[in-house]
């Protein structure tokens, strides 16, 4: 099966927030995008709940620099508030990932049609994605086209290592795991050469549970068959 992407995104800012920041409503950025985030990039380009995205690396090409910016971010209680969020500046990274079926979506099966996804995913992702691209955050606007992994030169080529301390590598979701819980993983990346491998979600050993939750349901009442759609559209 065809499932492997190789993409370039880029932007003129980022904000993958480290969560302990956030106590006091300030926000620092992680230095480098957590695995969470780059999921989500990738389902912007194309997403059906048929499958799931796994990032299997992350290039990192130009040098980590941030800045700090006085925000006003909205008081829903009324009055003003004014809080400092540190961005990361001009970054460009390069991403590989591929596709697997989710076979936690048994009403799904009749939408793992080998080839299909993936063409689709290749035509979205030469005219930038399906849905916007958002680098951590909405004011963070992002860009993606093709790429060839590991082509052009990265700041970080001759630095055999560079180790990041814990971070977030993102959340289990009830339909990725069969389970109804909401969790959270943590893990210790390292980056050779530039290059960070991501462990696939199942092989994070820091779990954490943060709350109890069912998954959406799929069935006849709630979604449709685009043939039957440009049925309907054609006889109007």
């Amino acid at each position: 099966m065809r499932n492997q992407i190789e993409f370039e995104v880029f932007g003129d800012y980022a904000l993958f927030t480290d969560p302990l920041t956030k106590l006091g409503g300030e926000k620092l950025s992680y230095h480098v995008p957590t695995y969470q985030a780059l999921k989500g990039i990738a389902e912007s380009i194309y997403w059906k709940p048929t499958i799931l995205f796994y990032i299997d690396e992350i290039r990192i090409m130009n040098t980590i620099q941030m800045e700090s910016k006085g925000i006003r971010p909205i008081e829903y209680g009324g009055g003003n508030t004014l809080a400092n969020y540190t961005y990361l500046k001009d970054v460009r990274y390069q991403v590989r990932a591929h596709f697997e079926y989710n076979e936690y979506r048994p009403d799904l099966a009749h939408d793992r049609i080998d080839g299909k996804h993936y063409s689709i995913l290749k035509r979205s992702l030469k005219v930038g994605g399906r849905r916007d691209i958002f680098l951590g955050t909405r004011e963070c606007q992002g860009y993606v086209e093709p790429c060839e992994f590991g082509s052009g030169e990265s700041c970080y080529d001759d630095i055999p290592e560079y180790h990041l301390g814990t971070m977030v590598h993102g959340f289990n979701y009830p339909d990725e795991t069969g389970k109804n819980e909401l969790s959270v993983r943590l893990f210790r990346p390292v980056m050779k050469n530039g290059i960070i491998q991501f462990p696939r979600p199942e092989e994070c050993t820091i779990v954490r549970q943060i709350k109890e939750m069912k998954p959406k349901e799929f069935n006849a009442d709630n979604i449709q068959a685009a043939e039957e759609l440009l049925q309907q559209l054609g006889g109007e």
